[in-house]
């Protein structure tokens, strides 16, 4: 076990933790950070890009629980040499990505800071949960989009070099039209915040069932994170219904493998600590 797995197995008693959200009656609320030197280097983005995306990792969180973001929550860690037109810059990335989604900027914190550390609260509406519990023997497993970028790209950027601001590690892309139109024949999802083989784990923990894979998936592939595409678990007589959904709104997918009663282990070192 590692150590955040650890920490977190130290609330093992509360019944909302386990999913990318907490449910509480017909909302969910989930929170994740960004902070600077740990998600990212300030020279890697602009204070836009950074406030964009993290709010965009947050909203994942609801859209893979079948949640409509509403409400944000926002705490902000800020240098104090930041001017005025720095403070704007960041506070748009903010609030033009909680416009695009239909979600209210309630309050939250600042504080002065040594550095630019971010974390944020989404409150969505929630009347059908999905969990990552759910996933049954003979379920079929997919994940949208194409995986392996995201890490390539942070390679590049830690070897000095620049990638491109459409790069899915400076700008994820939400899969919600597919999601919510499928969500009724989807039984079990999460997003792909740590890479598949990881997060494959947690489902595995969740299910107590492993995998059999249909062909072999590479670790660039498999061990990368901050992708933000969708993880999820579906009967397999739903197949073409779910294959017609995506291709109606250009999610590109792979079904790549089996629920099964077998064990399984993570191939990637952790990416926590």
């Amino acid at each position: 076990m590692n150590k955040e797995d650890y920490f977190i197995g130290c609330f093992s008693k509360s019944p909302f933790i386990g999913d990318d959200a907490a449910v509480l009656g017909d909302m969910c609320i989930s929170q994740d950070a960004f902070f600077e030197n740990v998600h990212y280097k300030r020279e890697w983005m602009s204070l836009y890009q950074i406030a964009q995306k993290a709010m965009l990792v947050n909203i994942s969180d609801a859209i893979v629980m079948n949640a409509r973001p509403r409400y944000a929550l926002l705490t902000v860690a800020i240098p104090k040499h930041y001017s005025r037109a720095e403070l704007k810059e960041l506070a748009d990335g903010f609030q033009e990505t909680a416009d695009a989604y239909g979600i209210t900027i309630i309050g939250g914190d600042t504080i002065a800071n040594v550095k630019l550390d971010i974390s944020v609260t989404i409150l969505a509406d929630c009347k059908k949960p999905i969990l990552r519990s759910g996933m049954q023997e003979g379920d079929l497993l997919a994940y949208t989009g194409r995986l392996g970028t995201s890490m390539r790209d942070l390679k590049r950027l830690l070897r000095g070099y620049r990638i491109s601001p459409k790069s899915r590690f400076i700008h994820p892309v939400l899969r919600e039209s597919f999601f919510f139109e499928a969500a009724s024949f989807i039984k079990s999802a999460m997003d792909i915040s740590d890479g598949l083989f990881h997060d494959l784990e947690k489902l595995h923990r969740a299910n107590r069932l492993g995998f059999d894979f249909f062909t072999p998936i590479p670790k660039r592939v498999g061990c990368s994170g901050e992708e933000f595409e969708i993880l999820f678990a579906f009967d397999p007589r739903n197949l073409s219904v779910i294959e017609n959904i995506a291709k109606k709104n250009r999610t590109p997918l792979t079904v790549f493998a089996r629920a099964v009663r077998k064990p399984y282990k993570n191939p990637c070192p952790p990416n926590h600590f």
